[in-house]
C-alpha cells in the first residue's frame, strides 16, 4: 500500500496499486473503525474509480460499517483505447478476470483478509461481477447490480451463488427487460428492486439515495462475519 491516513473519524484511507496480471490497477481502499466486511466496486462502460454515483454509494455503505474499494478495471492507456473502441468496456472475460485478481490480492493483504467480500457492479460493471461471482462461488458474500447489464454473464447466470440483488430505474425500458431475463436465470437468493420514475444514471432526485439505501441493507445482510467461510 502506497499511503495510509487517519481521517478524523478513525476511517483508514489507502491508495493502493493492485497486480493484475501483467497490468496494475489504481484503487482507493477506505475501511471504517472494525469494518463488518468489504464491498469491490465495479464501475461501468467509460467509467472510472472516480465515479461521483459510486462514491456516493460508497460513503453511505461506509457508515454502516463496511469497507469500500473503488478501483480501475483499465489502465490509463486501455482507458485511451477504450475511448476510440468500446471494445474493451464490453470484454467479461477481461473485466471479470481483473476483478478475480483484485478478489485474490484483497483474501491475501493483512487489512482486509479477514473481511467477507460482495461485489457492486454498475452498468457492464454488473456483468463483471457476476461473472466473477459464478466463477469464485462461496468466496462471495453478495452481489448488488445498479442499472447493471446481468445478461452480459450470459451461461453463467444459474452459477452464482452469491446472494444478488437487482436495482433498475423503472424508466429504464431496455435494462429493466434485460434484468427481468437475467432475473429469471439466476439460482441463487436474489431480488429485483425498481425505483420508480429513474432513468439509467439515476439522476432524478432521491433515485440514488435509493439506490444506496437499497444497496446497504443487502450488504448488511449478507456480509455479517459470522457468514464467512471457515
Amino acid at each position: 500500500m502506497n499511503e495510509r491516513q487517519t481521517t478524523p473519524q478513525a476511517e483508514e484511507v489507502h491508495s493502493v496499486d493492485i497486480p493484475a496480471g501483467e497490468a496494475t490497477l489504481d484503487g482507493d481502499l477506505r475501511l471504517p473503525p472494525q469494518a463488518r466486511g468489504l464491498v469491490l466496486f465495479v464501475h461501468g462502460s467509460g467509467s472510472s474509480r472516480h465515479s461521483p454515483r459510486n462514491q456516493y454509494v460508497a460513503q453511505v455503505i461506509r457508515a454502516a460499517g463496511l469497507g469500500t474499494l473503488l478501483f480501475d478495471l483499465l489502465t490509463p492507456e486501455e482507458e485511451r483505447i477504450d475511448l476510440r473502441t468500446p471494445f474493451l468496456r464490453f470484454d467479461m472475460d477481461l473485466l471479470a478476470g481483473r476483478l478475480e485478481e483484485v478478489t485474490a490480492w484483497v483474501a491475501h493483504t493483512d487489512a482486509t483478509r479477514h473481511l467477507r467480500l460482495g461485489y457492486f457492479g454498475a452498468s457492464t460493471g454488473g456483468g463483471a461481477a457476476l461473472v466473477a461471482a459464478a466463477r469464485l462461488g462461496q468466496g462471495i458474500g453478495a452481489v448488488v447490480s445498479r442499472g447493471g447489464r446481468p445478461d452480459l454473464a450470459g451461461a453463467l447466470l444459474p452459477q452464482v451463488l452469491a446472494p444478488t440483488l437487482l436495482i433498475v430505474g423503472g424508466r429504464d425500458e431496455v435494462v429493466l427487460q434485460l434484468n427481468e431475463a437475467a432475473y429469471a436465470q439466476l439460482q441463487c437468493a436474489k431480488a429485483l428492486r425498481i425505483v420508480p420514475g429513474a432513468t439509467h444514471l439515476f439522476e432524478e432526485p432521491g433515485a440514488l439515495d435509493e439506490v444506496a439505501r437499497l444497496a446497504t441493507e443487502w450488504f448488511q445482510q449478507h456480509l455479517h462475519p459470522a457468514s464467512k467461510p471457515t
